[in-house]
């Protein structure tokens, strides 16, 4: 497997490990299945398992609907829903 190592979380299935060439940006779920190199926090996870309910909900209509919400993360409906600070398209907010 591409040299990938797997686990399960959740529903999510996770494979790291992979070469930059097997995902999109830091990473990408298909189906229940969220492909990376190491993008594996909790935080990214549980941005990822949105995805996979996205998945779930829209079946492979998803792929045609996420390409027409846009590149822009922070205007894409999905990766709004699935939490823009989650998925490491906007900073943290400070917690002093």
């Amino acid at each position: 497997m591409l040299g990938g190592h797997e686990r399960r979380v959740g529903r999510l299935h996770v494979v790291t490990g992979l070469p930059s060439w097997a995902f999109g940006r830091g990473g990408t779920t298909i189906g229940a299945t969220y492909l990376t190199r190491a993008s594996d926090a909790p935080a990214v996870l549980e941005h990822e398992d949105v995805h996979r309910r996205q998945w779930e909900r829209y079946g492979l209509w998803f792929i045609a609907m996420y390409v027409a919400a846009g590149r822009e993360a922070t205007r894409n409906r999905f990766e709004i829903e699935a939490g823009l600070v989650e998925g490491g398209y906007l900073p943290r907010p400070d917690r002093r």
